[in-house]
């Protein structure tokens, strides 16, 4: 793979799909074996890229991965604790409507039970993970939410919709800085964590990925939240108010964002790779869906043409995405600067794949 040649966006996501599968067995990307969210990401990247251009490999592999976690009668293992585990989910749907198994049905019910034993705080807010008390991050508006979403429209449990607006509504009222127009990556409303801010309980920094997150996840609400349906204008609002802000953070030289997004001046933060593909991602459908100018389509150009820079190839000329953050909790400034980085992490790929999908129409647009 050589970055000196002319490839459009779709060209990108193809080589990014290839040298994953060329790399692994659906049953066999890492963590292997495993119903986990690092899968379901880079896996519903990949479908976006089977609906762009119909290519029954990615379908077929896709379906692999489920059918190898999920038995006939709907049992698989997954973790019943934590937001995180719904996410895989995303993949059921579109398997329940393609086939007569039921088994992708009864997955995606279980998965949908999570959200009546989940603990959550005082105002209805789902905690992340049980380990964290009284914690909402904003991994968790992207990792539960658009499954919930998608459950209400498939199968008629309409009030989900307003269990997701509440979400992100508390995020927003906790979460959110004004001056920035950011938010950071966690609040515990018990203020007990070592990083939350006795005033507030919030974790004192904007992590890049952690606001992709939830780009992400604002974006695909309005996928499933038709026009002039309750809470769609607000979602509206927020989305481009949200793009607004990120724009402000962008490295002018390279065209990504930092792992800390605000704190680019600093010389020990770096521009991180997985942030930089959800924001783009972000920006474009923003734009596409009218809610945002040129000022925004510019950045996400920008944003893509960096991350095509910074793309490497191994010795089989296979796609390699580099720079991106490990898994992370919310911590302090040296827990984001400090953590390690990988390459091909499922995270990143994923999301770079979702960039790709969207930037298609958008790249070679002239202004």
């Amino acid at each position: 793979m050589r970055n000196d040649v002319k490839l459009t966006p779709i060209d990108w996501a193809r080589a990014a799909c290839d040298s994953l599968m060329d790399t692994y067995l659906p049953e066999k990307l890492p963590p292997a074996g495993r119903w986990h969210y690092h899968q379901g990401v880079f896996l519903c990247g990949m479908e976006m890229l089977w609906q762009a251009e119909g290519d029954e490999r990615y379908a077929a592999y896709i379906k692999r991965y489920v059918d190898k976690l999920v038995d006939e009668c709907g049992n698989f293992d997954f973790a019943r604790d934590e937001l995180d585990a719904i996410q895989v989910g995303l993949l059921l749907f579109r398997l329940d409507d393609q086939g007569d198994e039921r088994k992708y049905r009864i997955a995606a019910d279980k998965l949908r039970s999570l959200f009546d034993t989940l603990h959550r705080t005082s105002e209805g807010g789902f905690w992340h993970k049980d380990k964290y008390a009284y914690n909402m991050w904003l991994d968790g508006l992207y990792m539960g939410g658009v499954f919930a979403l998608k459950y209400a429209n498939a199968y008629g449990e309409i009030a989900l919709r307003d269990m997701v607006l509440h979400q992100e509504q508390l995020m927003r009222r906790y979460m959110r800085d004004e001056k920035t127009g950011l938010l950071y990556h966690a609040w515990d409303e018990s203020k007990q964590m070592p990083w939350a801010d006795p005033e507030t309980g919030c974790s004192p920094e904007f992590w890049g990925r952690s606001l992709g997150w939830y780009g992400l996840a604002v974006a695909q609400f309005l996928d499933e939240i038709a026009e002039g349906e309750a809470g769609r204008a607000e979602l509206e609002a927020v989305l481009a108010d949200f793009s607004q802000s990120l724009i402000k953070y962008q490295d002018g030289e390279s065209g990504l964002w930092y792992q800390v997004v605000d704190k680019g001046h600093l010389a020990d933060n770096w521009l991180e790779t997985s942030c930089t593909c959800l924001f783009v991602y972000t920006l474009a459908r923003a734009y596409k869906l009218g809610l945002v100018g040129d000022e925004c389509l510019d950045a996400a150009r920008r944003g893509f043409e960096g991350l095509v820079r910074v793309v490497q190839s191994d010795e089989q000329g296979r796609f390699i995405l580099p720079d991106i953050c490990i898994g992370t909790s919310a911590g302090d400034y040296e827990n984001y600067v400090t953590r390690p980085t990988s390459q091909n992490d499922l995270h990143g790929v994923g999301a770079f794949i979702m960039a790709c999908v969207e930037m298609e129409s958008l790249v070679d647009r002239k202004e």
